[in-house]
C-alpha cells in the first residue's frame, strides 16, 4: 500500500480516537489497532505522539477551512455561484460549515475541543485555521455593506469585530448541534444567519443600537 494512503488511514484512527477519548488518554497502541498497523510504523511514519496530533489538527483545519469556500463558490444545487449576493454566499459558507462539521464530529472534537486545551503549539494550529476563516467572513460582510451603500459604510475594525462574533457563534453553535441529534446543518445554519443577517442588516441601513 502506497505510504500517503497508509498515512491517511493512521491520520483516520487517530482523528476517531483523539475525538472520542481526548487527547491525553489516547493511546499509540489503539490508534494502531484501529488503523490496522503496528504501533512501530506508526512511529516510523509520524515519529511522536504530539507530531500525529499535530498532524490530524492540520488535516482537519485544512478540510474544514476547504469545504466553507467550496460552498461559498458553489451552490447547493451544484450550479456555479460566482460572486452571487453576500448573502447568498455567507449562507452558504455557514450551510457548508455546519454540514462539514456534522460529518466530521470527532473532527470538529480535536480542532474545537482538544487542541485549544491541550496548550501550545496545538492551539496556534488552530488559531492560524480560525484567523483564515474569519478573514474569509469579514470579506464577505465587507462585501455586503458595499452591496448595500455602494462604498464601504462599515469601519474596517467594525468589521473585523462583527466577523470574530460570527465565527464564535458559529463554533458553539457546532458543538450544540452536534450533540443533538435532531438538529440537522441547514437547521443551524438558519438558526445563525436569521440572528446574523437581521443584525448586519441594520447596521447596514444605519439603524445602531446605542446605549
Amino acid at each position: 500500500m502506497p505510504r500517503a494512503v497508509r498515512e491517511q488511514q493512521m491520520l483516520d484512527a487517530a482523528v476517531r480516537i483523539f475525538g472520542q477519548r481526548g487527547y491525553r488518554a489516547a493511546s499509540m497502541d489503539e490508534i494502531a489497532e484501529v488503523a490496522g498497523v503496528s504501533k512501530p510504523l506508526v512511529y516510523l511514519y509520524l515519529n511522536s505522539k504530539e507530531e500525529l496530533f499535530t498532524a490530524c489538527i492540520r488535516r482537519e483545519a485544512a478540510a474544514l477551512v476547504a469545504a466553507v469556500r467550496a460552498g461559498v463558490s458553489v451552490g447547493v444545487s451544484g450550479g456555479a455561484r460566482g460572486r452571487g449576493p453576500a448573502d447568498r454566499q455567507l449562507w452558504a459558507g455557514l450551510e457548508a460549515f455546519f454540514a462539514h462539521t456534522a460529518a466530521r464530529p470527532d473532527a470538529w472534537v480535536v480542532l474545537h475541543n482538544q487542541a485549544r486545551t491541550q496548550g501550545e503549539p496545538f492551539a496556534a494550529e488552530v488559531a492560524v485555521m480560525r484567523e483564515e476563516l474569519v478573514a474569509f467572513v469579514t470579506s464577505l460582510i465587507a462585501e455586503a455593506a458595499r452591496e448595500a451603500h455602494r462604498k464601504p459604510e462599515l469601519a474596517e475594525r467594525e468589521v473585523a469585530g462583527l466577523a470574530q462574533a460570527l465565527v464564535g457563534a458559529a463554533e458553539s453553535l457546532a458543538g450544540w448541534a452536534n450533540g443533538d441529534a435532531s438538529v440537522s446543518a441547514k437547521e443551524a445554519a438558519s438558526t445563525l444567519m436569521n440572528f446574523a443577517w437581521s443584525g448586519l442588516g441594520e447596521l447596514m441601513e444605519g439603524r445602531r443600537w446605542v446605549p
